[in-house]
């Protein structure tokens, strides 16, 4: 007889970065904005190494940059 299987519904959410971000703190700002700003200035990063390691923990979190063409 076989084992039964267990499993574990995992709820996600995606979360959306939206470039441009704040470029600097600003007093008053809430936690999820400097978040925000935080995250968008090390996507803007010319380091690739760096990018390449925030690419892979947005995939790993399901967060997801969204560039405003204005």
């Amino acid at each position: 007889m076989g084992q039964s299987i267990e499993y574990q519904k995992q709820m996600t959410e995606v979360v959306y970065i939206n470039l441009p971000g704040p470029q600097e703190p600003e007093a008053g700002m809430s936690g999820g904005e400097l978040m925000h700003g935080f995250l968008a200035e090390i996507y803007r990063s010319q380091n690739a190494e760096l990018k390449a390691s925030l690419t892979n923990l947005c995939f790993r979190w399901n967060v997801h940059y969204v560039e405003n063409k204005k």
